[in-house]
């Protein structure tokens, strides 16, 4: 079988009733050129019968039941099966536009980037949302250009440059993402890049910890990073999976 162009890795804790949402949004992609990799966490509902039920769906499509949980632990083993030139890293309960691998794809081949760092889109969320993705959004084009963060849950890469930066660091318990893209910078500065298409962002997460609470949370995380390093142990507490 040829290799397809791009490698799309999944990762799943309990996610039945969002994961078909997202495979929607892959069957109803204008580009195709994609296998999928789904890597579940032990999930207790029926996130992994729901899978294989859509997998007849798609051309290329596997389903590892990861032993273990943990989001970088997830990200890495679907790196490690991926045979595509790109990997697109998804989470479960992230959505996208019909033409969103066309366009994103097209942009990483013209820009020459291995880490495509994405924004968020607020479509059809109120107005204190579009305000704080947009300012969400302006951050992650301020720090690219000295200190990068990144949304894991809609994160490009290559399986190049996931090796050389050693992956997902499966020590950190928070912005696992954000190291992530520190990382591609530090070991070339010109690898990585925000790209123009945005992808929607379910706000469970948000509505669950709190809006403000969440953005400050995260804010914290970052100037502690950027003060003092990384996140080794639980100096802010996060828990994967915690979402209802």
């Amino acid at each position: 079988m040829t290799a397809p162009k791009l490698s799309i890795v999944i990762i799943t804790l309990n996610e039945e009733s969002r994961l078909p949402r997202l495979l929607d949004d892959l069957a109803a992609q204008t580009w195709a050129d994609f296998e999928i990799i789904h890597v579940d966490s032990e999930s207790e509902d029926g996130t992994v019968a729901v899978s294989r039920g859509n997998s007849v769906r798609f051309p290329a499509y596997r389903i590892i039941e990861m032993e273990g949980r943990g989001v970088s632990r997830g990200r890495n083993t679907g790196a490690l099966a991926a045979r595509g030139q790109r990997i697109l890293f998804l989470d479960a309960d992230t959505r996208l536009p019909h033409d969103f691998l066309q366009n994103a794809m097209d942009e990483l081949d013209q820009s020459g980037v291995s880490v495509g760092i994405l924004g968020m889109s607020a479509e059809g969320l109120p107005w204190h949302y579009k305000l704080g993705f947009a300012g969400f959004n302006i951050g992650i084009r301020l720090t690219s250009w000295f200190f990068p963060t990144a949304i894991g849950a809609c994160l490009f890469s290559t399986p190049h440059m996931h090796q050389k930066i050693g992956g997902f660091d499966e020590s950190l318990n928070l912005c696992e993402d954000c190291n992530y893209a520190l990382k591609a910078y530090q070991f070339d500065r010109r690898s990585i890049g925000v790209l123009n298409q945005k992808f929607l962002f379910d706000p469970r997460r948000l509505e669950q910890d709190g809006f403000t609470a969440t953005g400050l949370t995260y804010l914290r995380a970052n100037m502690r990073r950027f003060f003092v390093g990384e996140l080794r142990n639980q100096e802010i507490p996060y828990e994967f999976g915690h979402y209802k």
